[in-house]
């Protein structure tokens, strides 16, 4: 069986990975369904890298089987998640081009399964998130993003919605008014899975723009993808720096004692 000690969860635009060695391509069968991956190696140590959105982009963030990437992944081994994400911004101090680790969520989908418990192989569970996203992952990125210069909030609210379409300027609004710091739809289920799961995550975002009735212009997907590209190196540079240190023990007691098979 193969097995990984960290995963690259892709986002839009984060479609290869480059940095690793070795690579093989992966079709591992879950009991949620069928997940294609890469596993390599870098630095010794051996890494996952999923394309949330497969090849070429083709699953809308509502379709994803989230579960089944989770479960693979576990399947794996894999003791932590490090997840990139583009995102719009409700706050201005977060501008496009800046990285966000964030930190709580604001959950808006509507027809996602969100959970691996649900009264058959696990039974039903009630998991705390009250701290969603791994804060010692989180901190060592913001440690290494801030060693290469690059600019990087420590902190964020991530709002979720259901896509594929962009928010309306009213929804932005209340956001705002909840907390919110940024807007995406890929975040929620995939933290709450791999908390139920036993995994380490943390999310890394790109802002990419400012969100409806804050960016001066209407939004496009081109827009998103432009400029993603164009936080590639910086992208690229932080993982490099990221997998080859983060520790591998699980040092988060949110995660601790999550024990079975999803």
């Amino acid at each position: 069986m193969a097995k990984a000690d960290l995963a690259v969860i892709g986002g839009t635009g984060v479609y290869k990975a480059k940095m690793l060695e070795n690579v093989q391509r992966l079709g591992l069968e879950t009991r949620y369904g069928k997940v294609n991956l890469l596993l390599g190696t870098y630095q010794g140590r051996r890494v996952a890298f999923l394309a949330r959105h497969g090849k070429g982009h083709s699953v809308p963030p509502h379709l994803i089987n989230y579960r089944a990437n989770i479960q693979a992944l576990r399947d794996l081994g894999v003791k932590k998640i490090i997840a990139t994400a583009a995102v719009g911004s409700l706050n201005q101090e977060m501008a496009p081009c800046d990285f966000v680790l964030v930190d709580q969520f604001l959950d808006f989908t509507k027809t996602r399964k969100s959970t691996f418990y649900e009264g058959r192989f696990r039974g039903v569970e009630h998991i705390d998130m009250t701290n969603p996203y791994c804060p010692s992952a989180r901190e060592f990125l913001f440690t290494k993003a801030k060693e290469l210069g690059l600019k990087i909030h420590q902190s964020g609210c991530y709002v979720c919605m259901e896509g594929p379409r962009f928010e309306t300027a009213a929804e932005i609004r209340m956001f705002k008014q909840l907390g919110g710091d940024v807007v995406g739809m890929t975040s929620v289920p995939e933290v709450v899975l791999a908390r139920e799961a036993g995994i380490c995550y943390a999310s890394l975002c790109m802002v990419t723009n400012y969100a409806a009735g804050i960016s001066p212009t209407i939004l496009t997907h081109e827009e998103v993808l432009e400029v993603t590209q164009q936080l590639q190196e910086g992208l690229s540079r932080l993982l490099m720096s990221v997998l080859g240190e983060l520790p591998l023990e699980k040092s988060c007691k949110y995660v601790q004692g999550i024990t079975g098979t999803p």
